[in-house]
């Protein structure tokens, strides 16, 4: 029978891009910016694994960074729902 022994938690994995809590004028900017409803933003769950040590809310909307090799730096934001 196999046991957890080293049990990694997502968000500390390198990766597992920081996702950061974005502030509510920021996100008005960005929905306003792209003509988006929050409900047409990719939905997160509360309890997501890559999100458990950011602290978030329902409602809220996160960003997260990553660099592609041939996009280059390319942010992404998610709506935080049930």
């Amino acid at each position: 029978m196999a046991t957890k022994k080293n049990q990694i938690l997502v968000p500390d994995h390198i990766y597992v891009p920081k996702h950061e809590i974005i502030t509510k004028q920021e996100a008005e900017d960005i929905l306003k910016n792209y003509n988006l409803k929050p409900t047409e933003l990719h939905l997160l769950f509360v309890n997501e694994r890559q999100i458990l040590g950011v602290g978030v809310k329902q409602g809220e909307i996160i960003s997260w960074t990553r660099k592609l090799q041939r996009a280059g730096k390319v942010t992404v934001y998610d709506f935080v729902g049930v």
